[in-house]
Order: structure tokens, then sequence, then C-alpha cells
């Protein structure tokens, strides 16, 4: 039986079953829906899809391979989260993650804590071109300073990606800054240079408004619970700036062009070195009495890299504050890209994702709608694929051939994958980078979903100037179209 091609109804049947599982799943489970009711729905939806693809001609054997293929291509970022969740634990043990605690509540201020937040992750994401890296380091931390501060946790963790974003989307060390012009066809500063009139605009405009909701907020800093989380810091840890020593170290490796996971995993065992020269006397209060010491450490910093960290203060909500971590606890995530992975990789294999874009391009008879199109689908892409790369490199190769035949010049393609594609992939929570956020920063998408105002304004902006012909760049005409025009003339 040959492979058919699917209709409308069966591109659309998953996605329908998709939303309408996930959507139960949130409504049944709550914040605890990411913790295997997702995951179930993913693989329901994922089943639908495998029967419309025996009913069109496709061998099971085919649509295995292609979900096998699709979760080997996110092993990688498996690898990352693995060692992210070791880098954690040991950065709590080591006085790291505490200590940058300890100094944001000394010098930020709750009225600007949002802002100034989301300018620090800028500027540590667009100088080591990891959204990730800063999340896991700088986001922590600073979800441990609002926390102190009595804080959003929603707000900041929606400052946190902003700022991340903002910063991983301008990086030329960034993959996706890397990916989205070599897909489009563009040069790397070209692409990076036509961004700038999305995402700076946008940038200013989400931090104007964490401004003015710093400074419209009820965030008088509570000062009592400020010296006790100081107090029990102090009580528990070593805290000084040579606990900032591994940060410095791994944002080093970063800008050098190390690749992500060893400089992760590199940074988690300094972390555990750092806990054995600095950390000794909390250290001795942890490890088993009734072992040798060196015997005892050991098994403690093993234990911290693959179930994290965690301390008794005596205060339930500081416990939390200052502890987790370890492998162990990016499992779930693992499981949520797994399934998302397995999902994406068929709809796209029985041909149920390239019959949306031809779908698409049917009404998209301007540049406004034809960019807007891009920015859908990219979105699309995340939903479906569950990850960024994708979002990325299929509309890249499905609408690269209209941009050349309308006469577009390949930054437009590019920015626009971008601003549809980056941008929004940490808004779903089980896209990839939405369920690392999760992990990271223990607050979930749809909570800081519409707090991330930098990736919500960008493709409203981009769709703006698409449709207002504002920084849309076409192709030069080609050299013998020239001499013609210069012969006539």
């Amino acid at each position: 039986m040959s492979e058919k091609q699917p209709s409308f109804f069966d591109a659309a049947l998953p996605l329908v079953v998709l939303i309408v599982l996930l959507s139960a799943s949130v409504y049944l489970f709550g914040d605890n829906s990411s913790y295997g009711p997702n995951q179930i729905a993913l693989f329901l939806a994922t089943a639908v899809a495998v029967i419309i693809g025996l009913k069109n001609g496709y061998r099971w054997s085919v649509m295995e391979k292609a979900m096998v293929k699709g979760i080997s291509l996110s092993l990688g970022a498996v690898l990352i989260l693995l060692s992210v969740g070791a880098l954690i634990g040991t950065w709590m043990l080591s006085g790291t993650v505490p200590t940058l605690i300890y100094y944001g509540l000394q010098v930020l201020s709750p009225s600007w804590f949002y802002a100034a937040s989301c300018i620090l992750c800028g500027v540590v994401a667009m100088s080591i071109g990891s959204s990730w890296t800063t999340a896991a380091t700088i986001g922590v931390a600073l979800i441990g300073v609002a926390t102190g501060l009595g804080l959003s946790p929603a707000i900041t963790a929606g400052a946190i990606v902003s700022g991340a974003y903002f910063g991983d989307k301008l990086s030329p060390l960034s993959e996706t800054t890397n990916l989205a012009p070599a897909v489009a066809g563009a040069e790397l500063f070209d692409h990076i240079r036509h961004m700038l009139w999305t995402t700076v605009p946008s940038f200013v405009l989400a931090l104007l408004l964490f401004t003015v909701i710093g400074f419209n907020s009820d965030v008088t800093a509570d000062l009592a619970r400020i010296e006790e989380i100081t107090r029990v810091l102090e009580a528990n840890f070593s805290i000084s700036v040579i606990s900032l020593v591994p940060l410095f170290v791994l944002l080093a490796m970063a800008v050098k062009k190390v690749p992500a996971f060893p400089t992760v995993f590199i940074g988690a065992l300094l972390g555990g070195v750092w806990a054995v020269l600095f950390q000794q006397d909390l250290l001795s209060n942890l490890i088993e009495k009734d072992v040798a010491a060196a015997l005892g450490i050991t098994k403690l910093i093993w234990h911290t890299l693959h179930a994290g960290f965690s301390i008794d203060t005596g205060n339930a909500s500081l416990n939390d504050l200052l502890s987790g971590g370890g492998m162990a606890s990016m499992l779930n995530t693992i499981w949520l890209v797994f399934s998302a992975m397995m999902f994406g990789a068929t709809i796209e294999k029985v041909g149920l994702l390239r019959k949306f874009v031809g779908s698409i391009l049917y009404f998209a008879r301007s540049t406004g709608s034809l960019i807007t199109s891009t920015i859908a689908t990219c979105f699309a892409t995340n939903v479906l694929t569950a990850d960024q790369y994708m979002s990325i490199v299929m509309p890249g190769r499905m609408f690269k051939e209209e941009y050349e035949r309308r006469n577009l010049a390949p930054v437009n393609l590019s920015r626009t994958l971008e601003d549809g594609g980056t941008i929004t992939s940490p808004l779903i929570p089980w896209n990839t980078c939405g369920a690392y956020m999760h992990s990271v920063l223990q607050v979930s998408p749809l909570d800081y979903a519409m707090y991330a105002f930098f990736n919500l304004i960008n493709p409203v902006l981009a769709i703006i100037y698409a449709y207002c012909g504002i920084k849309i760049l076409k192709l030069s005409p080609p050299e013998s179209v020239l001499k013609d025009m210069a012969s006539k003339a």
C-alpha cells in the first residue's frame, strides 16, 4: 500500500486531541499536570497520529524509527538537563547560590527588582549565548532573592525569561542565533543587525512594564524576613566572594565557547570541590557521624550530584529556598521532553505538519500575511514538536523558497524565525525550553508566561512591522536586470 498525503482533517485531528487532553490535564491536575498527566496526553495524541499514519499507508516500523530519531535529537539537551540538576545541587552545597542570594538581598531594591533582574539576565545571556545557563545560575539566585524580598516568583520568572531570551537572541555565541541565518541563507551579523529593529524596542517596552509593575505593586520589603534569611545564610554557609568563583569559571568557559554539556558538568564538579574547600563546617554537620570524614564527604557530594542538596534550618520555607537540584530532579522533565519529541516526530513523518503549512501559504497573499504565517507556523511547531530548533529548521525550510519568490531578503526570514520560534519556546510547558525553565526556576510556564513581556511583545511587534512595511528588505536585483535597466536608461 502506497503512502497517501493526509487530508486537512487528518492533520488537525491529533492537534485537536492534544489540545483537549492538555486542557483536561491542567484542569484536573493543576500545577501537577507536568508531572505525568501531560506526558500521558502526548502519548495518546501520538497514538492518534500513528492511527492516521497507518490509515494513510505508513508502516509501523517507519513511524517507530521516526520516533526514535526524534527522541535522539533531544539527547544533547538531556545531557545538559542532567548536568544542570547536578550543578544546582553542588552550587547550593558550595555556597555559590546562597552567596548570590545573600548579596542580592543587600543590593537589589524591591521597586527596581523586576527590571534589574531582566537587565542582569540579558547581559549575562548576551555574554555567554545561553538562556539555559543564565536561568540555571543567575535565574535560580534571583528567584531566591525574590522570595526573600516577598516578591512574586511568577513575575520574577517572567523577567528572567525575558532577559535571558533577549540576550540569547542577540548573542553571536548562541546556537539559535547561528542556526536561523544558516537555514534562511543569511549572514550571521546581517541577521543580528536586522533583529535589532524588533528585538531592542520589544526589550525596552518589557523593561518599562517591569518598572511600572515594580513601582505600583506592594513591594515594601519585609525587613524582618530579610534579616531572618540573612541570619540563616550566615549561620549555615560561609558567605564570601570566593564562593562565586565556580560561577565566574562557568561564565568564562561559556564565553570561550566550550560546549554547554562539559561546561555545566565541570561547573557542577567544581561546586563539589569548592564545598570541600570552603564549606567545611556545613559538611561536618551534614555527613554521617559513624563514618570517616573523607568517606562521609565523598558520599555527601556524590549524593548531592544525583539527589540534590537539602538542609534543615528550622524554617520550612527557608528549607525549600535553600534546597534542590540533583540529576534525579530532572528525570520528570526528561520524560516530558521524550514524550513531546515522540509526538512531534510522528506528525512530521506522516506529513501532518507540512499539510498545515501548505494550507497557510494559500492564504498568505501579502508580505504582512506571509511573515505572520511564518511566525504562526514557528509557534505551532514549538507546540507540536516541542523543540525550538525544530521551530526554526522546519518553517525555515518550508518558507525559504516563498520568500525568495517574493524577492524578500533572507534576513527577513531569519529574523522572523527567531521572532516566532526562539522567543515563544519557553512559553509552552511541554516544549523542551518551557519544561527546562519550569525545572530550574520552579515556576510553571502557565504562571510566568503572562509576565514574559519580551517574549510576548516581540512576535506582535514583528507582525506590526510586516504589515507596515518597516525594515522589510528586498533582494537586490540580479546583475543582468541591472545591466538591462542601465542600457534602457
